[in-house]
């Protein structure tokens, strides 16, 4: 009976400390993220790289992808932005949990458990800057494709440092019916190489 109590306790005693480190994280990005447009440009892409991949006629097809090019260079800008303005917040803030909670939660001075989303969210910025460039090597199509692939992964840490990789996973499969093992092979080398060595550092 003492053990069910003091395991009832300690349970209690973890949803509260997590529900009050999630409070805080997304405050912090919530109140970062209130100063630019980057869901609402991000749909709009979206929707229109749809539109174009569905449409029959070779010109209006041109022109949608025409049409993205701004919305493209506007939102790559305003991830740089927001790196930039996350890079000003205390390192003790900006901690991603790599492990299951609660130890992530309870021993957050141990290195090996977070890593950092300023820059997590630097190496976004930078992967889409690199991905919006208008290339006329690369098609726009293939474009269009590794932009998404980058967007999926940035709005993924996002997710990841407000709650927990397997919620930010989740919400990846029902929203864009993709995995996070999917995106990380289809953004670039660059962003591939540096994610991973960021998310997996012992």
């Amino acid at each position: 009976m003492e053990i069910f109590v003091l395991s009832m306790m300690f349970a209690f005693v973890g949803y509260t400390l997590k529900s009050r480190a999630e409070g805080r994280r997304i405050a912090l990005l919530g109140l970062h993220l209130g100063n630019y447009q980057i869901e609402k440009l991000m749909e709009t892409l979206t929707d229109g790289y749809a539109r174009a991949l569905g449409e029959n006629d070779a010109a209006r097809r041109a022109s949608i992808w025409q049409l993205m090019n701004g919305p493209e260079d506007k939102l790559a800008a305003q991830l740089k932005q927001l790196a930039d303005s996350l890079a000003t917040v205390e390192a003790a803030e900006t901690g991603v949990n790599r492990w299951p909670w609660p130890l992530s939660e309870a021993a957050p001075w141990i290195p090996t458990i977070r890593f950092d989303l300023r820059k997590a969210l630097k190496i976004h910025a930078d992967g889409l800057a690199r991905a919006a460039s208008h290339n006329d090597a690369v098609s726009a199509p293939s474009r269009a494709f590794t932009l998404s692939a980058e967007l999926f992964l940035m709005q993924h840490t996002c997710h990841w440092f407000c709650k927990s990789k397997p919620i930010a996973s989740a919400r990846m499969l029902v929203r864009h019916k993709t995995t996070y093992e999917m995106v990380l092979q289809s953004v670039s080398p660059e962003t591939r190489r540096a994610y991973n060595a960021l998310v997996e550092q012992a």
